[in-house]
């Protein structure tokens, strides 16, 4: 999906528009350096976050099961900066569970793509409990914004958190009070 001639040529009119020359030895390079990375960054876009979620054991398991702490990067769709943080996955199995890389790699493909982080969690969340067919899924991210840390307001370390609820944590306080307890062990 990435079209890399495109992105290399907006990389010597950005270069110029803010008055350096693309030609110069130290920025020669920087146009093919920049397509590649957005190759990686941009990634997520060819890839279906489901077929992670399909390689599934079965389970007789009825508990949270908690995958906590997976970092991320990603960029925010309005200035195309980095944010960054963890990702914390609650699920209730009903009959199956996911190998544990596979929710980290869930994550990956949501966030290898331009993002707001309030979508990044509804949609891990919604991935989850289709994927797995699961009773209830929490998600719960913590992340850094580069916006807001080195530009604009400029409040670098600011913190912002999102949560999506799913099933039967909705319903049920105890459930995701325990969510959150478990998310405060280590």
């Amino acid at each position: 999906m990435v079209d890399e001639e495109k992105i290399r040529k907006a990389v010597e009119m950005l270069l110029a528009g803010i008055g350096e020359d693309p030609g110069r030895e130290g920025l020669r390079e920087t146009p093919d350096r920049v397509a590649r990375m957005y190759g990686e960054l941009a990634a997520g876009y060819d890839r279906d976050p489901g077929e992670y979620l399909q390689k599934t054991f079965t389970s007789a398991a009825k508990g949270i099961v908690l995958e906590k702490d997976i970092r991320f990067y990603s960029l925010c769709e309005h200035h195309l900066l980095p944010f960054f943080g963890t990702v914390a996955i609650g699920y209730l199995p009903d009959g199956k569970v996911a190998g544990l890389s596979k929710l980290a790699r869930t994550v990956e493909v949501y966030a290898r793509r331009l993002q707001l982080q309030e979508r990044l969690t509804e949609e891990i969340a919604d991935a989850v409990m289709e994927g797995l067919s699961a009773r209830g899924v929490m998600v719960y991210v913590t992340a850094e914004h580069l916006c807001m840390s080195m530009r604009g307001v400029s409040k670098p370390g600011t913190k912002t958190s999102t949560v999506a609820v799913r099933g039967e944590f909705e319903k049920d306080e105890k459930m995701r009070n325990l969510f959150f307890r478990m998310l405060e062990e280590r």
